[in-house]
């Protein structure tokens, strides 16, 4: 059971790692510490949630419902443009306005309807957690409960580091410029992988 445990944190911990629209938007939230409890929370229960599913097997809907990963798809290239599009024009008129400021500046109704479409947007986290891990926890039987504990620890875990661990880059971002290039990376990562996405990725 540990030994299944272990290796589904291992292998929720590499899906995760990756340069990706969510890490790049809990990092940004982070480094604002904009209602960064919610984000983390939001981030890390879905995940639970995809992976508590793909261990019980739900990972051959994507197979029976082939509508369900264009339409995702769809949904995720049209709000990682937005998206993408908006951190352009904010680091085109600077970062003043972005240097470290209070949570409350931010709406927390916005800050979560961001958050959830990054999440559930992406057809790449059904392919992670229903069919992947789901996959994997299956080859783990008859512990394929400790594994996706395990694949879910992990989640919690790197999106409390980002998040959370995001304020100890303050000095750093104390400086409109740091904000500026921060801005034009997020919109980089946005739009590649939603060129990604329209080629099939």
């Amino acid at each position: 059971m540990f030994q299944a445990a272990v290796s589904g944190f291992l292998v929720g911990l590499s899906l995760i790692v990756a340069i990706g629209a969510q890490n790049a938007f809990v990092l940004r939230q982070g480094l604002q510490r904009s209602h960064v409890g919610a984000v983390v929370a939001i981030c890390a229960l879905s995940d639970a949630l995809l992976i508590g599913a793909g261990v019980a097997g739900l990972g051959r809907m994507v197979d029976t419902l082939p509508w369900l990963l264009p339409v995702m798809r769809g949904l995720g290239v049209a709000f990682l443009v937005v998206y993408g599009g908006l951190r352009f024009r904010a680091a085109w008129q600077g970062g003043e306005q972005l240097v470290i400021r209070g949570a409350g500046e931010t709406r927390l109704g916005a800050v979560v309807t961001a958050c959830l479409l990054f999440t559930w947007a992406n057809p790449h986290v059904y392919l992670d957690t229903l069919v992947l891990v789901g996959g994997l926890a299956a080859q783990h039987a008859p512990y394929q409960a400790a594994f996706g504990l395990g694949a879910a620890g992990a989640s919690l875990t790197f999106f409390a580091a980002l998040g959370f661990g995001a304020r100890l880059l303050a000095p750093v971002f104390a400086r409109p410029q740091a904000w500026v290039v921060l801005e034009v990376l997020v919109g980089l990562v946005m739009w590649a992988i939603a060129a990604r996405l329209v080629l099939g990725g």
